[in-house]
């Protein structure tokens, strides 16, 4: 089935506008300009090495080629990625700012996926040599000149990180923006399990991967998309992030939908592998980043904390052998749903490399980010930024964020696990959060870089875990902006002493360690690295606990975790430091 349209995105008059950044503060040139309706070729197979076919809609300009193609692949449905919804599965770009302006926009399901053969089986090897032979094979259409790239974010941007390891002779370069490379630290976060996230992402998929066209292609579909997709409606999704909504997700969890291979691979990501072993081993791309010899433009933004922050800086530093990086790392809304944001950078990228257009855009330092609240980009060589250094903040036992510790102390708090059977809460019960807070700060505030709390503290049990969040604080003590967090399961403890910076990774661990019960250990907790500026006369707050299941423990984008399910007291000394990189 062929059809054509005439519409076509961007930010110019007339143009359907695209909601988000377009750019990393920078002009371009030479830029590709729209010229081409768009014909679309619905529900085209395409075979993989071992038989098996992928269903795949391809949206080319409608005139005589060959052009360079951009393949968007995932398990969410090819079929919606136009329906304008701010839904966290809709991020395959914007066809329509594409293929006007000389793209083939190739959108495909993976196996098992919108009618594709196969079982699904998330992000394994299997995944990443289909993604080879996809790239071949749109290289070999007659409507393709042989220069393929790949398009879109999250999953969408973990096959092309999937692609570019299997080093397919014709892919170019790749854009993969809000990235995960390994996906432990995404389903678990230094051994406390991202149930938040993993349950519904895989509930979604087994209720959505099933359906065909008679479903997203019905008049409810269409008339949803002509309704999404009107400007007024439209704009409003500029300020919503499509990953954090999890109110649609949690009602979707509770509908049935087939038990294989959803609900298995739930729990092996969840029960039975606790620990990184050879399954996870196979949905790790680490060590094989450095098989990618070709450009790639990586990106986040800060929000995005819990889930693709990790692999932005993880994979920036395994990417050994490419031979053009490149970084772009956004503020609030940077990355919103429909994803439609960057397509103005992501073509100056393309245009470059797959075009041969000389756009600019080598010519910035390799490293540039938004520093939230300063409302301004900067722009670095590397990271973390060279002006910034670590400022130390003792956990006061007056519960104060301070430079300095003051009368040595602690202070302590408690977890409880299931199944006590207490009739009520005591009035001597100690609390289950702690927070420490600073002074007013007396100026401006510039913190860029790596982040770490060195924790140091005793448990009554053999396990616990250590969730951390820090956030900015207003005049009147209401809250500004969380900026980031940090996790660690206590038994899983060993990190990199190789690595002497602070928020130095933890090591794959594989063999849980037994706290001893009632003696100080020292943890060094990794938290996200991120920018921001916090404002003169806000306060910074850090905020501990062992459990965020209750609804009143805040957490970013809402994203929490199973507990480690043990009853204990946990002690925290007045020499734990928070390391803040704080810049000049």
């Amino acid at each position: 089935m062929s059809t054509i349209s005439k519409r076509v995105a961007g930010i110019e008059p007339g143009q359907r506008r695209l909601n988000g950044p377009q750019t990393s503060g920078r002009e371009y040139r030479n830029l590709s300009e729209p010229q081409y309706r768009t014909r679309r070729h619905l529900n085209v197979k395409i075979p993989m090495r071992d038989g098996t076919e992928l269903m795949a809609d391809i949206y080319r300009p409608d005139a005589d080629g060959p052009f360079p193609a951009l393949v968007a692949a995932s398990p969410y449905a090819r079929q919606i990625q136009d329906l304008g919804a701010p839904a966290g599965f809709i991020e395959a770009g914007a066809t329509d700012f594409w293929v006007p302006r000389g793209y083939v926009h190739v959108i495909v399901n993976l196996r098992g996926t919108g009618g594709s053969g196969g079982t699904f089986a998330f992000f394994d090897a299997q995944e990443r040599r289909d993604m080879h032979d996809l790239i071949e094979w749109a290289a070999a259409q007659p409507w393709c000149d042989g220069n393929v790239g790949m398009l879109g974010i999250s999953y969408f941007a973990m096959t092309q990180l999937e692609a570019a390891v299997e080093r397919p002779p014709h892919l170019r370069a790749i854009f993969p923006f809000a990235v995960t490379s390994d996906l432990y630290d995404a389903a678990t976060h230094h051994g406390l399990p991202s149930t938040k996230f993993v349950s519904s992402f895989l509930s979604m998929l087994g209720l959505t991967a099933t359906k065909g066209d008679r479903f997203y292609r019905s008049t409810p579909f269409a008339v949803a998309r002509r309704l999404l997709n009107l400007s007024p409606i439209h704009k409003k999704f500029a300020t919503m992030n499509g990953e954090s909504a999890n109110g649609m997700l949690n009602l979707m969890m509770r509908l049935p939908h087939p038990p294989r291979p959803w609900d298995e691979l739930w729990q092996n990501a969840v029960v039975k592998h606790p620990i990184r072993d050879e399954w996870w081993d196979k949905r790790d791309l680490t060590t094989l980043l450095e098989n990618i010899d070709i450009p790639v433009y990586l990106g986040c933004d800060w929000e995005n904390v819990p889930l693709h922050l990790p692999s932005t800086f993880s994979t920036l530093r395994n990417l050994t052998r490419s031979p053009c990086v490149r970084v772009a790392m956004l503020g609030k809304y940077g990355l919103t749903w429909p994803w439609e944001s960057m397509h103005i950078e992501a073509l100056a990228w393309y245009d470059h490399w797959l075009k041969g257009h000389d756009t600019g855009i080598l010519e910035a330092p390799a490293f540039r980010y938004f520093l939230p609240e300063a409302d301004e980009w900067k722009a670095e060589d590397s990271w973390p930024p060279l002006d910034s250094s670590h400022v130390e903040f003792a956990l006061r036992a007056d519960a104060t964020l301070a430079s300095d510790e003051g009368e040595p102390g602690s202070r302590e708090y408690w977890s409880l696990g299931a199944g006590l059977n207490r009739a009520r809460a005591s009035e001597i019960d100690p609390p289950s959060v702690l927070t420490w807070t600073t002074a007013p700060l007396d100026d401006e505030l510039d913190v860029a870089g790596d982040i770490e709390l060195r924790l140091v503290a005793s448990a009554t049990a053999l396990d616990t875990g250590w969730i951390v969040l820090v956030s900015e604080i207003a005049e009147d003590g209401t809250l500004v902006e969380h900026l980031t967090s940090g996790w660690l399961r206590a038994s899983l403890r060993e990190v990199d002493e190789d690595a002497s910076r602070p928020g130095a990774p933890a090591l794959p661990c594989r063999t849980a360690v037994g706290v001893p019960i009632g003696e100080d250990v020292e943890y060094r907790i990794p938290l996200l690295p991120n920018a921001r500026r916090f404002r003169r006369g806000h306060r910074i707050r850090l905020t501990l606990t062992s459990d965020d299941q209750n609804p009143d423990v805040p957490a970013i984008m809402d994203f929490r975790h199973a507990p480690v399910g043990t009853s204990t007291i946990n002690t925290v000394r007045s020499s734990s430091r928070l390391l803040l990189p704080v810049l000049g």
